[in-house]
């Protein structure tokens, strides 16, 4: 990919799972993340950085380290915080902001992956680009 060309954009996605279980919360985030690597036709050197958020009913595991066991990605910065616990918010969600060169220059060409219960999240992406 030509760097110079290829704009750097935000990907978001989010996803989640039945309990808190860290093999559910790690099978969960690499859906997500494989995901949005795939709709958004990215290879591991396109990806600059991750930050990955949880509500706080989530403690069994750190979702970044299901992705840095996969050796192509074991060097890619990974950060995991906890979300604001807001009142009524959506319980046991993932959530994945990744910072990636793109091939599309079009904001409107990024394809946000919002898999299961989150699709509610952004009903203004449903059948746009939603996973």
């Amino acid at each position: 990919m030509d760097y110079q060309t290829n704009p750097m954009r935000g990907i978001r996605g989010a996803i989640t799972v039945e309990r808190d279980n860290a093999n559910e919360i790690a099978a969960a985030t690499l859906l997500l993340f494989e995901t949005m690597m795939e709709k958004n036709q990215l290879v591991p050197d396109d990806v600059t950085a991750v930050f990955i958020t949880v509500t706080h009913d989530l403690k069994s595991a750190f979702p970044a380290r299901s992705i840095r066991k996969i050796e192509k990605y074991r060097f890619l910065p990974l950060m995991c915080a906890q979300e604001i616990p807001v009142e009524g918010a959506l319980k046991r969600c993932i959530r994945l902001m990744m910072i990636a060169f793109c091939p599309s220059a079009s904001q409107d060409a990024i394809r946000h992956v919002y898999l299961g219960e989150t699709q509610k999240l952004r009903m203004d992406l449903k059948g746009e680009n939603n996973g």
